[in-house]
């Protein structure tokens, strides 16, 4: 079950949160099927258990393609959106001792490192 500080509908979302959303590539030894595996059932309970996504992130949503007949194959593996209040809050999460410890090193596990897209948004609901 997602953690209450995680659930919330688009009317409670502040609209002056800032998403941040991460484009990755999964490793080449991984299958698809191991790399969604791995990055829904162990990257993201790690990330989600840490002190400081309870006290910084406001909503973490992981998600994977899925083939679509007419459509090319997409070049990412996932996209990770992460939201957060402020900038100082995205910087407190990231230069926290725990991520760095517990959850930046897991990345090497499943996603490729040097081949990554960050997009820093204001999302704005038109629909929803």
């Amino acid at each position: 079950m997602i953690a209450p500080y995680f659930q919330c509908s688009f009317a409670e979302i502040n609209k002056d949160m800032i998403k941040f959303s991460f484009l990755i590539q999964k490793l080449p030894e991984l299958s698809n099927q191991e790399f969604v595996e791995y990055h829904k059932n162990i990257h993201a309970p790690l990330f989600s258990s840490l002190p400081e996504t309870k006290q910084y992130v406001r909503k973490y949503v992981i998600s994977h393609p899925i083939e679509a007949p007419g459509f090319p194959k997409p070049v990412y593996d996932a996209v990770t959106d992460i939201y957060f209040d402020s900038f100082d809050d995205y910087h407190h999460f990231f230069s926290s001792e725990n991520f760095l410890k517990k959850v930046n090193p897991d990345h090497s596990n499943f996603f490729n490192e040097n081949n990554f897209v960050v997009l820093v948004t204001n999302e704005t609901v038109v629909i929803g």
